[in-house]
């Protein structure tokens, strides 16, 4: 399946979301988003369940001398999560570990504030939450945002998104409650190749949806 772009992918995983779960308390419901693509997506969701959109940012927590091999991933609450075994193996220094953490809270916190304003932290306890974005590569990133929003004591968690890898699909079944989605082909290189128009997607863009 080719999607002619993010809009169309959204609309075609809302209507598969609202005929595979029970959606009968909205007042529990939020969608989260990861930015920046995700938005689209999740903009199309909230619109159909009738719920409040929020974007879920984290970022990885680079190895020493190899920044794009994750050691772990901060988000912004709950506590960071930390492949402990290959901190371990790599010998990781915890002075190395909080200096970064400290860093990238930071860049989160600026991220939030440009997206959400002055509004209130979330509280998702008791929530049912569903995760979406454009579509999932590697599933690093979902996975991150699986584990750290655990920590806030959802009642649940979903994964819905048009595209995601094989590969992927096992780990985060593994992780999520559910996981809904239109398309789990064994071929995946790039998300973008399951989309005639993949543009970028503006702060401005985000930061629209969002209201």
């Amino acid at each position: 399946m080719i999607f002619l772009n993010r809009f169309e992918a959204g609309k075609k995983l809302a209507n598969k979301l609202l005929n595979s779960l029970d959606f009968s308390s909205n007042s529990s419901l939020v969608v989260l988003a990861i930015p920046r693509g995700g938005v689209i997506i999740g903009s199309q969701l909230s619109s159909a369940l009738k719920c409040s959109l929020e974007v879920i940012v984290t970022k990885k927590i680079g190895a020493p001398g190899d920044s794009e091999l994750a050691i772990g991933a901060v988000g912004p609450i709950g506590e960071p999560v930390i492949d402990e075994a290959l901190v371990a193996r790599l010998g990781v220094d915890e002075n190395y570990l909080k200096s970064k953490i400290l860093n990238l809270k930071s860049e989160l916190a600026n991220h939030l504030k440009e997206y959400r304003g002055d509004k209130p932290p979330l509280d998702l306890k008791n929530k049912v939450v569903v995760i979406t974005d454009d579509g999932v590569a590697t599933g690093a990133t979902m996975k991150a945002a699986i584990e750290i929003l655990r920590q806030e004591n959802p009642q649940k968690i979903v994964v819905a998104v048009p595209v995601i890898a094989r590969d992927a699909l096992k780990e985060i079944e593994n992780l999520a409650d559910e996981v809904i989605y239109l398309e789990a082909p064994e071929l995946f290189f790039a998300v973008g190749q399951f989309y005639q128009n993949f543009e970028q997607v503006s702060d401005e863009k985000v930061k629209e949806l969002l209201k």
